[in-house]
């Protein structure tokens, strides 16, 4: 039985849970993650649009809130420190959305940005009803350019993974852009007409030449505040050092330090993003046949990040195909009025909309450290 992705109110239709899971289980790694060798791989890339001779354009985004975080329980809404807000599974007929691996707020958590491993790039407004995310509205999507302001015409140079909101805002600042295959991290600036063509390109890590072209920078953060302020952690998805454990960089004036962050249970990095206390949040996901896919973010303190060093962090929330998540490759993180910190996570569908779906997930941290008074 091939068992669809049910949403809250449709849930009775799956049937036996596990076996709901199981199916979704096979299909994705069939579809979408390649785990199953190149004939997936191949069907992954032929999923994603050719981006390089579109336009900045409009879209309709529909917006399905979900019940809750925990697929059997929706009532529940703490998970360790973390507090469910809500969360929206998001589709359009526009063919460019999906692919979504990199999120950016704004302070207020009111604008977001997104990028897809297809080099497009999206801005919206985040529309709230009752405090929970309700809708998107003034969506936009464009391409990604090339620093000459030409189109990117191979996909290896599309590959967009991460996107970091470096000052101001959304409507007019600068964000980082970091890409896999051909790896890379771009400085470019944002405002009305989108995400503009790199002024520069930082210089890499030289070590990272050893990056595999598919497990590149996926997780990239900027440090707010302590030691490090204004440097960027970068990690790739996928780079084990002698003793197994994650490879990250601290990039600071021109210069790369390396650090490890201590491998649990063969977890890959997709995000990271710091808050304002100089902590750094880290998105991961694993696939295996028997188990689907899991999710979790881990917490790396300000005083744990030094050249050399190996992290471990403290596991603020571990998930599975029991609660509501998907390929989650996006975080991003805000202040709310009361002054909370708000995690919100967002999903790569591989442009595979039959199995796969584009989630928006809200979270409210609890924690004295990271709820300190700062801005963002």
């Amino acid at each position: 039985m091939i068992c669809m992705q049910p949403e809250a109110t449709d849930r009775s239709r799956c049937g036996a849970l596990g076996l709901c899971n199981f199916s979704r289980a096979v299909f994705l790694v069939v579809f979408s993650f390649g785990l199953a060798g190149g004939v997936a791989v191949a069907a992954d890339k032929r999923s994603k649009p050719d981006t390089a001779q579109s336009q900045v354009h409009s879209i309709e985004v529909v917006a399905r809130p979900l019940a809750g975080f925990e697929r059997l329980n929706a009532s529940r809404t703490r998970f360790g420190p973390l507090e469910w807000i809500g969360g929206l599974v998001l589709t359009s007929r526009d063919r460019f959305f999906g692919g979504w691996s990199g999120l950016a707020m704004d302070a207020d958590g009111a604008r977001l940005v997104a990028v897809s491993d297809a080099g497009t790039w999206m801005t919206a407004d985040l529309i709230y009803r009752e405090g929970r995310p309700h809708a998107l509205a003034r969506v936009k999507l464009g391409p990604l350019k090339a620093r000459d302001g030409g189109p990117l015409r191979r996909d290896r140079d599309r590959d967009a993974e991460a996107v970091v909101l470096m000052r101001g805002s959304v409507g007019h600042g600068q964000v980082l852009v970091s890409f896999e295959q051909n790896h890379r991290l771009g400085i470019c600036q944002i405002g009305k007409n989108g995400v503009a063509p790199p002024s520069r390109y930082l210089p890499l890590p030289k070590d990272a030449r050893r990056m595999n072209s598919l497990k590149g920078f996926e997780a990239v953060a900027h440090v707010r505040s302590g030691r490090f302020k204004g440097a960027i952690i970068a990690f790739a998805e996928r780079l084990h050092d002698r003793n197994g454990n994650h490879t990250g960089w601290i990039l600071s004036g021109g210069h790369a330090a390396r650090f490890a962050l201590k491998d649990i249970a063969g977890f890959d990095l997709t995000d990271a993003v710091g808050l304002p206390n100089g902590d750094v949040i880290v998105l991961e996901r694993r696939f295996r046949w028997t188990e689907g896919i899991k999710m979790r973010m881990r917490r790396i303190s300000s005083g744990e990040i030094s050249a050399g060093a190996l992290i471990e962090g403290e596991v603020l929330l571990e998930a599975n195909m029991a609660q509501e998540i998907d390929n989650m490759e996006a975080i991003s993180a805000h202040r709310a009025r009361d002054g909370s910190t708000i995690l919100t996570l967002m999903s790569d569908d591989n442009f595979n909309g039959f199995l796969q779906r584009t989630l928006l997930l809200q979270f409210k941290l609890h924690d004295e450290a990271a709820d300190k008074r700062a801005t963002f």
